[in-house]
């Protein structure tokens, strides 16, 4: 009996490929070339299964011409990547990887806005060009953490491991908004509490985006929240590109209406809007922040576990819409 044949569509850790290998044929991109979405189509072509990892699109025009295809496993939380009413229509199945990333997403959104606030990269930047040369009392003074107001928009897990945190490692007040509050005791956990957005932006030190991508959150920062927020505050965005308005933030930041920011994320990266990258007073990392060996491997296992689940067992393990299980 044949093996499904799957792809893998980018690099990924040689045991994750042979561990593939026992259950299916498997093609991968292990020289991490970048395909266009014709060279995509090509290579999914005949395929039973995909494992992505968030920068492959699968939309209506990827299944109209891969027919064979029955599920794609990303290795992210996030899938923005795929049009999930498309592929449910397809009988496609989509998986994501949650909870496996948390805790060090969490740790990475808090060092970013600790770096945001102590105005870190600032300060190695300037150090590195020989400019330091004597002590200044305003030398790259920031804004403390510890005892000031933290708010979160976007309290799923990520959003939470972030309260926790701040509330309970730096004493910091948290607020939060969110689609639907929180259960009372989940408040009581993170120390939280639920404010409306506008709230949120005028009230906060540090207001960090943790919400999902979804074509109603698009720009969810913009010109105009952007304006509502303190000009002593920092914006962390640990959460998708788009959510912020790039090109409003960089003018922000240009005209200092707030303090700094830390992005992890940006609109159509691996891009970055060129004005960002003009301004001293924000910190950029290259989409990192689940960036640790253990928790990527653990990713990637996920993803596997999804695709030898559904494609041998027909038990997929984080199923995006399993409505695709209940017409099987």
């Amino acid at each position: 009996m044949s093996k499904p044949k799957i792809l893998v569509a980018r690099s990924i850790f040689p045991e994750t490929i042979a561990r593939l290998e026992e259950h299916f044929e498997v093609e991968s991109n292990q020289g991490d070339q970048s395909w266009s979405k014709t060279q995509l189509i090509d290579k999914l072509k005949g395929k039973q299964g995909a494992f992505t990892t968030g920068s492959e699109r699968i939309d209506a025009e990827v299944l109209a011409a891969c027919p064979e295809l029955k599920i794609c496993a990303n290795m992210a939380v996030g899938y923005n990547n795929f049009d999930v009413d498309a592929m449910t229509a397809c009988g496609v199945l989509a998986t994501n990887a949650p909870d496996v990333l948390t805790e060090t997403t969490a740790d990475f959104g808090f060092a970013l806005l600790m770096a945001t606030a102590r105005r870190i990269t600032e300060s190695e930047h300037f150090l590195r060009a020989g400019k330091w040369e004597k002590w200044s009392y305003d030398m790259f003074a920031g804004s403390d953490i510890h005892g000031a107001t933290l708010g979160i928009v976007g309290m799923g897990r990520i959003g939470q491991g972030i309260a926790r945190r701040g509330a309970l490692g730096f004493g910091m007040k948290v607020i939060y908004h969110n689609r639907s509050r929180l259960e009372a005791k989940l408040e009581a956990e993170c120390k939280a509490s639920y404010v409306s957005k506008e709230e949120l932006l005028k009230t906060a030190d540090h207001v960090v985006l943790v919400v999902p991508y979804t074509p109603a959150s698009h720009h969810t920062i913009g010109a105009a929240e952007l304006a509502l927020m303190k000009p002593t505050a920092t914006l962390v965005n640990i959460a998708r590109g788009g959510i912020v308005d790039d090109a409003a933030l960089a003018a922000a930041l240009r005209d200092k209406r707030i303090a700094a920011a830390g992005l992890d994320v940006f609109e159509g990266e691996p891009k970055v809007h060129p004005e960002l990258l003009q301004v001293p007073n924000v910190v950029l990392t290259p989409h990192i922040a689940s960036a640790t060996v253990p928790t990527r491997r653990a990713m990637a296992d996920l993803a596997v576990d999804n695709l030898i689940g559904f494609l041998v067992h027909n038990k997929p393990v984080t199923p995006l819409n399993p409505a695709v299980l209940a017409s099987k």
